[in-house]
Formats: C-alpha cells, sequence, structure tokens
C-alpha cells in the first residue's frame, strides 16, 4: 500500500509541478512569439522520442517480448485517437460560446494535456514497478516535458482575457490525471512482467502519438524555419542523455 501511495504521490506532484512551472513562466511574458513557442514545442517532442525509444520500448521488450509490446503501443495510440475524437467534440461544443480564438484554444490544450497526461502518469507508475532508476527517469523527463506543454495552456489563456491566478490554476489542474495513470500503472503492472511490458507499451504508443499527432504538427502551424527543428534535435539528444545517466 505505501508502494502505491507513493508512485500515485510521484506522479501526481510531477504531473503538476511540470505544467505549473510553465504556468508561471508565463504569467511574466505578456508576449510569446510563434518562434519561441514552437521551438519549445519541439524540444519537448524530441525529449518524449528519446525516452519512448531508448527507455520504454526496450524496457517492454525485454521484459515481455515483441508481440506484447507491439500490441501495447497500438492500443496506446488507439486510446489517444479515441480521446481527440471527444476533445473535438468539446472544441464543437464551446463554438456556440462567445469566447475568442486565443481563450478556446487555451482551455481545450488544458483539456488535452490534462488527457495526454494520464498514459504519462501511466507510465511513470510502471516505470517504478520495473526499478526506481527507470521510473525516476521517467519522472524527470516527464516534469521536463510538461513545462512547455505548461506555457502552451497559459498563454492563450491569458491572451484570450483569463486572469493569471485563473491560467494558473487551469494549467495545474491539467497535471493531475497524472497522480490516477500512476497509481493504475504502479498497481497494475505488479501482475506480471507481461504486462508490464503492456503498459510501458502502451504509454509509450499513447505518447508518440501525441508527439507526432499533436506537437510537431502545431509546432509546424506556429513556425517553419530551422529554430524549431534544432530544437527538436536538441531534445532527443537531451533524452538520451537523461537515459544514459539513468
Amino acid at each position: 500500500m505505501g508502494y502505491l501511495l507513493r508512485a500515485t504521490f510521484i506522479g501526481l506532484v510531477s504531473g503538476m509541478a511540470g505544467t505549473g512551472i510553465g504556468g508561471l513562466i508565463a504569467f511574466f511574458i505578456n508576449k510569446v512569439n510563434n518562434r519561441f513557442l514552437s521551438s519549445i514545442m519541439e524540444f519537448s517532442a524530441g525529449l518524449m522520442t528519446a525516452v519512448v525509444c531508448f527507455e520504454l520500448i526496450p524496457e517492454a521488450f525485454s521484459l515481455g517480448g515483441t508481440v506484447t509490446t507491439f500490441f501495447g503501443i497500438f492500443c496506446g495510440i488507439l486510446s489517444v485517437i479515441i480521446l481527440e475524437n471527444f476533445i473535438k467534440d468539446s472544441q464543437m461544443l464551446k463554438k456556440s460560446h462567445g469566447n475568442t480564438g486565443l481563450l478556446k484554444a487555451g482551455i481545450l490544450t488544458s483539456i488535452g494535456i490534462a488527457l495526454h497526461n494520464f498514459p504519462e502518469g501511466f507510465a511513470v507508475g510502471s516505470g517504478f514497478e520495473v526499478s526506481t532508476t527507470l521510473g525516476l527517469t521517467i519522472t524527470a523527463v516527464i516534469v521536463i516535458h510538461d513545462i512547455p506543454e505548461g506555457i502552451s495552456i497559459a498563454v492563450p489563456m491569458r491572451a484570450g482575457g483569463f486572469s493569471k491566478l485563473k491560467a494558473f490554476i487551469y494549467t495545474v489542474l491539467s497535471g493531475l490525471p497524472m497522480g490516477l495513470g500512476a497509481l493504475l500503472g504502479a498497481a497494475l503492472g505488479s501482475i506480471s512482467q507481461e504486462f508490464i511490458s503492456f503498459c510501458l507499451g502502451f504509454a509509450g504508443g499513447a505518447m508518440l502519438y501525441v508527439v507526432y499527432g499533436e506537437l510537431v504538427p502545431e509546432s509546424k502551424r506556429l513556425y517553419l524555419g530551422r529554430l524549431s527543428s534544432i530544437a527538436n534535435i536538441m531534445g532527443i539528444i537531451c533524452g538520451i542523455i537523461v537515459s544514459i545517466l539513468g
């Protein structure tokens, strides 16, 4: 029981800390240009790609084999696609309200990131089931990854008319699902090594879809220059370094 509470607490704190830090930074920036926002999104994408490819997936292969891991990956991808459909439905509902485009974008981004934080928490809980080192490595990378996501929530909310406090609260709350994900990942991961492999593959597939289905396309819509591509490469390199040190 103590183990589950620890994993849940770490997932909860890490999720809220990452997005919260991003929200705080955004409060002191009156205007964020597209090049800067695109670059931090690409860095985040590179970082997550590295941790999935060099940490989650190899560990999943070693625990449960190829079939179990790939089944988990495809289930993770499918789950995020289903969640995206709910987000699109909520966007259609919000069009009837009198909010500005930026405010709606900020609200929808917070919903999307909250949903995506669940499989990230699942990765934290599953990682701790494998080893403390893997769990801490995944947690550290996710905290860094959540900082630019926090900025991407708070900035449009502020630009759309939310107060600093209100934008910050919404930003922090988007990290809450990581606690639930960490609890389920730690609890279900103890069933067998094959199930841990599935959990890691599931989280890896979900993260990869978020990266290449959301972060990178959104980044390119904001800015098409070289700087964002370099940021993506730097994110991958930093993720490899974190994996090696872990």
